[in-house]
């Protein structure tokens, strides 16, 4: 039987970052998608999103939910990617005061948590400045 720790883990977007590319029509969905809402095609192929890409809105998270308090105060922004797809995610090994619009950032695969007392550890991708 397939827990869900063990799907997620099997899930390409979270550990490749790997979108759904239309056949079609080219339109790029990330997460994937089922249907296309621009063609209504059904039919996609895999697609590797750039490592690379710009800050275009970003926030700092003072009060963290449950589980990233530790981490508190972190960063969180859209990237917009250099091929136009935006992601959500984390901005590390950024002062929020240094962060704003326009940063250029890559995309790295890191650790995101730690689940309690069993230690399972889950990874993802986070955006940090460039160098």
């Amino acid at each position: 039987m397939l827990t869900p720790a063990i799907v997620r883990r099997n899930t390409p977007q979270r550990y490749r970052m790997e979108a759904a590319k239309c056949a079609k029509c080219g339109k790029v969905f990330f997460p994937p998608r089922l249907i296309c809402d621009a063609c209504k095609s059904r039919t996609f192929k895999p697609y590797t999103l750039p490592q690379e890409g710009t800050v275009v809105s970003h926030t700092v998270i003072r009060t963290a939910p449950r589980g990233f308090g530790d981490e508190a105060p972190y960063c969180m922004g859209i990237v917009e990617l250099t091929d136009g797809t935006r992601i959500l995610c984390q901005i590390a090994d950024c002062e929020p005061e240094r962060l704003e619009i326009g940063l250029k950032v890559a995309i790295e695969f890191r650790k995101i948590q730690e689940a309690g007392e069993s230690g399972v550890i889950a990874y993802g991708y986070k955006a940090v400045p460039e160098r």
